[in-house]
């Protein structure tokens, strides 16, 4: 298989393979990159993204939480907000959704 090229599908097919073995051989976890050989992880990585997204799009990991997302977007904004402030000598009015 190192000669042959892999498609987007060889890639999912691969990925969704070697979790089942490791299930089998008792392995509770996901696979990793040393799993595989290096073409096959540079495939997998470039039609699939980040090696979490590649398992996502393999359906083995669940996708990400969305709203853990916008959490840290939000957490961010605040961030560059403080930081602009800073620069200025000005102070932040505090977040009111934020108060914890």
């Amino acid at each position: 298989m190192a000669d042959e090229k892999l498609t987007r599908e060889d890639c999912l097919a691969l990925l969704r393979e070697t979790w089942e073995r490791l299930l089998r051989e008792g392995f509770d976890r996901y696979p990793k990159r040393a799993d595989f050989e290096e073409a096959q992880v540079v495939a997998i990585k470039a039609f699939l993204g980040p090696w979490p997204r590649a398992l996502e799009a393999a359906g083995i990991k669940p996708p990400r939480n969305g709203d853990r997302l916008e959490r840290n977007r939000q957490k961010r904004i605040a961030a560059k907000r403080r930081r602009n402030a800073e620069r200025k000598n000005k102070t932040v009015p505090e977040d009111p959704e934020n108060k914890e």
